[in-house]
């Protein structure tokens, strides 16, 4: 297959596309704004008023200001949590990010986080390496879902999915972040972050069941229960449990899911507290694996079929807790602290197969079981302070985190069996004996990761609020120790290195619904490690990676529709071996171009959607073999449109559609084979009524409408990785939920 020609971002051609993009959203705003206005206030709309549903407005999380208010529809907030800068409105931040609310994770009836950041232009979704793991690829770099936060915390909640049942809001957040939320343990998080925060008790009392179907007879019920107690309503409980359980809309795929969790705060006037308690268990049986291309790119076989053999299975199993309090030492000095831990368990035998351009195919067996358990905890203080005509909000911030992973694997004959894409058959599990590293049953410590860090920054105001400029640094110092498969004996090659990370912002608020901002921040992630043989240094780890991010943009907020466009750049370094030595000599660049929008325009007319335009190149490698050529599994261009619309004269009801588009994507370096784009429709309604007094919200959806077969992603963004993931068939779900 012959290599796709780009252009290069950030020339002309480009730059028009975007603006034609982008100007119709900034133009028509304001002609929209009226449009609703005026509508709102016809006797028509008020003759079709539809019935409200109901919105849980959780109460303060462990600090002052609490959630951020939702935006017009209700799909989004007005704002969301920046690292250690805390929560801050849209308007006010030097950064692009959006916080997904409760209310869309419901209405789309989203599974996993995965689900949930999809409506985000900027993000699409792949695979781990080798296993079932979520990941997700933000402005063309990975974040490993080991990497996601949990209120700020990472390592916290379960490392390869993670049930929207845990979770009140999804946040996103474009860009490095380093110094914002400190080093990722898990070595992304280069183009982004996401933040997951905890479900609590609402102002009214809440009770919600839920039970519902999928494709292939999948089964599904949920149960959310809040209380408030106390003066004032100063304490409050929330408990969520769910269970899925059957076949999904994959052939003989099996999926089964359990989860618990529990929510608690309290608050009076200078101190707020929370605390959680989750627990998730998760199994997938004859999981349908990823495809490896060997000399060409296979057809995409049916999107229902199922290549996986009988005998794989992935399970993992996690109970995980945190507490944070937030005190008020003064009016103007809050300190704050925050804890969690994590247990987990995994076991998983797999079989992932290599493919011919005919779909015929080779695998072999690989067994795998991992016991992690991880720490974490920040400190902090934000005082805010005027001299002379300048306000400042100082912070300062100390984190740690350590992990600890007990690992053991066993692999068949790599010689392997044969198998066909398009005409699966099951084998007989060969014995996974060939190569073992290990025991099985009682896998010893393999590796121990530990980060510590100190942040500072001053957000300043100037003329009167409309002028903010950030300026900070991180410390950051990284630690990791590797210890002998079966003998537990350390390795001796303890890494210990320290870099800072600075950032600079500035938002300058050209009126009330125009904010211009721009930003220079960096990411940092544990250097690479040097291959075993070719090289005069195997085994060397390098010193840390640090990329560099510069971004410019634009927000505009009417008050009931919002867009963004956003200009970035991001330098990453990559390794390779130079005269015989490695390291890290080369460079990767992304470059890109986003435009967002969301909101009500109109009432009863809900939008979220964008455009990301992406050029991910090599530009330095070994050699100069791959220098210009695109990141393996990096599209150029990705766009999102989503629609919510409240049918007049049909009380109570609601019909939702959305739309995601997928350029191609390259499957080696030398860019020379590739994936089709692909474009996918999701339908779907829902129907609010009463029963008995008791508010019941019916929800029926269509993924994939279309049934269409595609390769949905491939490597998860790796400049080396070149596996592919099948995009899901077409699925229904219906759920119902009564409120009590």
């Amino acid at each position: 297959m012959s290599p796709r020609i780009r252009p290069t971002l950030f020339k002309p051609t480009l730059i028009a596309l975007a603006l034609q993009a982008a100007l119709p959203v900034f133009a028509g705003t304001a002609l929209l704004t009226a449009v609703g206005a005026a509508h709102a206030q016809s006797p028509e709309a008020l003759a079709t008023t539809q019935l409200n549903e109901i919105v849980v407005t959780s109460s303060a999380d462990a600090s002052a200001e609490g959630l951020s208010k939702p935006y017009a529809g209700g799909q989004v907030a007005r704002g969301g949590r920046v690292g250690i800068l805390g929560t801050q409105d849209i308007m006010d931040t030097p950064f692009s990010s959006t916080s997904f609310t409760s209310e869309l994770i419901q209405n789309q009836q989203a599974r996993s986080v995965a689900d949930v950041v999809q409506n985000d232009s900027s993000v699409r979704v792949a695979r781990g390496f080798g296993n079932f793991q979520e990941l997700y690829v933000i402005r063309g770099f990975p974040v490993y879902s080991d990497d996601v936060a949990y209120n700020g915390l990472y390592g916290i909640l379960p490392r390869q999915f993670v049930s929207t049942e845990l979770v009140e809001r999804v946040e996103v957040f474009r860009g490095a972040n380093t110094f914002l939320n400190g080093a990722a343990p898990g070595g992304s998080g280069i183009g982004g972050a996401i933040n997951l925060l905890p479900k609590r008790a609402p102002n009214a009392p809440l009770t919600q069941i839920t039970a519902g179907v999928e494709s292939g007879g999948q089964v599904y019920g949920a149960v959310d229960i809040a209380r408030r107690f106390g003066p004032d309503q100063s304490t409050g409980i929330r408990f969520n449990a769910a269970r899925r359980d059957g076949e999904t809309s994959v052939n003989n795929e099996q999926r089964e899911l359990s989860v618990l969790a529990v929510g608690l705060d309290w608050r009076n006037r200078n101190v707020r507290l929370s605390a959680d308690v989750g627990y998730q268990d998760h199994r997938l049986d004859q999981p349908r694996p990823s495809v490896t291309p060997n000399g060409g790119i296979p057809r995409a076989p049916d999107a229902s079929s199922n290549f996986a053999q009988p005998w794989t299975y992935s399970k993992e199993r996690d109970t995980f807790g945190t507490v944070r309090g937030e005190f008020d030492l003064t009016s103007n000095v809050t300190a704050w602290a925050a804890a969690g831990i994590r247990q987990g368990d995994e076991s998983n035998v797999l079989s992932n197969p290599t493919s011919n351009a005919n779909g015929v195919t080779s695998a072999y067996r690989f067994d795998n079981v991992r016991e992690e358990t991880a720490k974490t905890a920040e400190i902090g203080v934000r005082t805010k302070i005027v001299t002379g005509s300048v306000k400042h909000t100082l912070i300062a911030s100390a984190a740690t985190f350590s992990l600890e992973k007990k690992n053991a694997y066993a692999f068949s004959s790599f010689a392997g069996f044969a198998g066909n894409l398009y005409n699966p058959f099951p084998v007989a599990a060969p014995a996974a004996t060939a190569s073992v590293a290990g025991d099985m049953n009682n896998p010893l410590v393999q590796a121990k990761t530990n980060t510590s860090s100190v942040a500072i920054a001053d957000t300043m105001s100037f003329i009167d609020d409309r002028l903010l400029v950030t300026i900070g640094a991180r410390h950051q110092t990284i630690k990791s120790e590797t210890f002998d498969y079966n003998t537990g004996i350390s390795k001796n090659d303890v890494y210990d290195k320290s870099r800072v990370t600075p950032v600079a912002g500035v938002v300058f608020k050209a009126s009330n619904q125009v904010s211009v901002y721009a930003n220079y921040i960096e990411a940092l992630v544990q250097g690479q490690v040097a291959p075993a043989t070719g090289v005069n240094n195997p085994g060397a780890i390098l010193s840390p990676e640090q990329s560099e991010q510069k971004e410019v943009g634009i927000k505009y907020d009417g008050g009931n529709f919002g867009a963004s466009l956003g200009l970035f750049s991001i330098t990453r370094p990559s390794a390779y071996a130079v005269n015989g030595t490695f390291a890290a000599d080369g460079e990767q660049k992304n470059e890109g171009i986003e435009v967002n929008l969301y909101g009500e325009p109109v009432r009863g007319l809900r939008l979220l959607g964008g455009i990301t335009f992406l050029d991910a190149k090599q530009v330095k490698s070994q050699g100069g073999t791959f220098d210009g050529k695109e990141i393996i599994g990096v599209p150029d261009t990705q766009a999102n449109a989503g629609i919510e619309w409240d049918v007049p004269g049909a009380k109570g009801l609601t019909l939702t559609g959305r739309a995601l588009y997928t350029a191609s994507q390259y499957a080696d370096r030398a860019n020379t084979l590739s994936i089709p784009s692909w474009t996918r429709l999701d339908l779907g309604a829902r129907y609010l009524t009463t029963m008995g007094n008791k508010l019941v919200t019916w929800r029926a959806r269509v993924d994939n409408v279309t049934d269409r077969n595609y390769w949905a992603s491939v490597g998860g963004a790796s400049p080396t990785n070149t596996y592919m993931v099948l995009g899901a068939p077409r699925t229904f779900t219906l759920t119902a939920s009564i409120d009590f």
